[in-house]
């Protein structure tokens, strides 16, 4: 495999990046620097990524949008994964991904394994010689994943294949209800792995008998057990491999849309069991950030990664509201206009997400083409309307365009959305700067008459200039309940009996 530089050092401070948790890993994580590794690398789950809001009337959001599709496909992406690990010096890990694709062949199942071996290879890297990593899998590719683990980490490295029980409501099918995930527990070294063994509570008849008292156990030498009672309390039982942890209910708090999101009870178990408080918990596939979010909780430094502005603006916003005073940096996202520009030709999409979540809008619409509208992002506010004598909540519409080159047609077209969809008001968000007959026909749009005698320009004009300045667009009332809400949490608590 080709070198690459070598990772700059952990910094003391939690991080969270934006980009491919290849190159991120490859270039940012120092050797042997993470204590704990939690990652649930999507494959097939079937869900739209984004559905991540609500209407201010508390309904699901129509602009539901997908973030990136979870599918694998055999592509030069996957072939390059391929190659990579057979330049990686793992003869092992390469022998077993070969023999695999002799099996399989070349399809998505093979493109997920490969783009996943070359990743355990850079995870098992910057693990120290007493970390631990949870792979959380579904059983649909978990047998192949745990073959990966043993060829990369090494079978004797095995710990545990946890079993994560949940209930939910149930569809008639021909088979037994699919009601589990597994986690693949694997330590970097065979026996040096930091462990803090959790206890639940005894079973019923324990607790009837010897009401929540220590217990000592010996043996006759027929091999009868004899247990007796001593003083103190029990502290309970040695957890065992099959966790009874339910979903996040639909009505729940601390649900926040995000169709394969974790409860968080889940991920402290899983840090309270292979981390001690300081230590450094990453994440390189943090989606909605739940590993971060009990990572914080717990009182660890926390490093995550994820690929799309949608899940990083999320994470953003879900650690400041859980934990206003929290600290961190973001990397990789746009700080300056010539960052900002590369990410608009590298990725359009990314870019519509990216300067969305900086006037806080919601963002609308897909990779589809004419999927949006024209739409890229709303955002809602409250007004008085006169003739039905009440608050209302009304849309304006955000309509990002990435070119270089200012066009009249953008205007145009965003002035047409606004007369279709019945918008008070529309912001169009330009990577260039407007031209003045742009801003003539801007003007001629109108204004919007909020209260008494406040005014809005109906079409407003704002350049990734104006953004970095801090300007923001003129809206009144802005309706802050569309962005669902992470509960308040305390820091540095460890949790008790899970």
């Amino acid at each position: 495999m080709p070198p690459h530089p070598a990772p700059m050092r952990n910094r003391p401070e939690n991080h969270l990046f934006y980009g491919d948790n290849l190159a991120v890993l490859r270039k940012e994580i120092a050797d042997e620097s993470v204590d704990l590794i939690y990652l649930d690398p999507p494959f097939n789950s079937n869900a739209t990524y984004g559905i991540l809001f609500k209407e201010p009337d508390g309904r699901a959001s129509n602009a539901q949008i997908e973030a990136f599709e979870d599918s694998w496909h055999w592509n030069d992406s996957a072939e390059e994964a391929f190659d990579q690990v057979a330049r990686s010096g793992n003869t092992k890990a390469f022998d077993l991904l070969n023999a695999m694709r002799g099996f399989l062949g070349d399809n998505d199942m093979m493109a997920y394994l490969a783009m996943m071996a070359v990743r355990l290879l850079e995870l098992h890297r910057v693990l120290k010689p007493t970390g631990s990593l949870y792979l959380h899998c579904d059983p649909t590719a978990s047998h192949y994943l745990k073959l990966l683990l043993d060829a990369t980490f090494g079978k004797r490295q095995f710990q545990n294949e946890i079993i994560w029980s949940y209930r939910r409501w149930p569809t008639v099918s021909h088979r037994f209800q699919r009601m589990h995930d597994c986690l693949l527990f694997y330590s970097k070294t065979e026996t040096g792995n930091l462990f803090n063994v959790l206890t639940m509570p005894p079973s019923a008849s324990s607790i009837k008998r010897w009401r929540g008292a220590m217990q000592k156990v010996t043996f006759a030498p027929d091999g009868t057990r004899n247990p007796t009672q001593e003083s103190g309390t029990s502290p309970g039982v040695a957890m065992n491999d099959v966790w009874d942890i339910p979903i996040i209910a639909p009505v729940s708090r601390e649900r926040l849309g995000y169709p394969t999101q974790k409860p968080v009870a889940l991920l402290e178990r899983i840090i309270g069991a292979s981390s001690n408080e300081g230590d450094v918990v990453l994440d390189p596939f943090c989606g909605c950030g739940t590993a971060v979010h009990a990572a914080q909780k717990m009182g660890r430094q926390w490093i995550g990664i994820d690929i799309t502005h949608l899940a990083i603006s999320l994470i953003e916003k879900r650690m400041k509201d859980a934990f206003p005073r929290v600290t961190f940096t973001v990397e990789g996202t746009p700080k300056d206009l010539a960052s900002a520009r590369d990410l608009a030709l590298r990725d359009k999409y990314q870019f519509q997400w990216w300067a969305v979540s900086l006037v806080d809008a919601l963002p609308f619409g897909g990779r589809k083409k004419g999927a949006d509208g024209g739409i890229d992002g709303l955002i809602y506010f409250n007004d008085h309307d006169v003739a039905a004598g009440k608050m209302v909540t009304h849309r304006a519409i955000v309509s990002v365009k990435g070119g270089l080159n200012p066009d009249i047609a953008m205007v145009e077209t965003l002035a047409a959305t606004i007369a279709r969809e019945k918008a008070p008001i529309g912001v169009l968000i330009m990577n260039a700067r407007p031209t003045r007959e742009m801003e003539r026909r801007a003007a001629a749009v109108g204004i919007y008459r909020a209260g008494v005698d406040e005014t809005f320009p109906r079409l407003q004009i704002l350049t990734l200039a104006d953004l970095f300045q801090g300007k923001r667009p003129r809206i009144p009332n802005v309706d802050r309940a569309a962005f669902r809400r992470a509960a308040r949490e305390a820091t540095g608590t460890q949790p008790g009996l899970l």
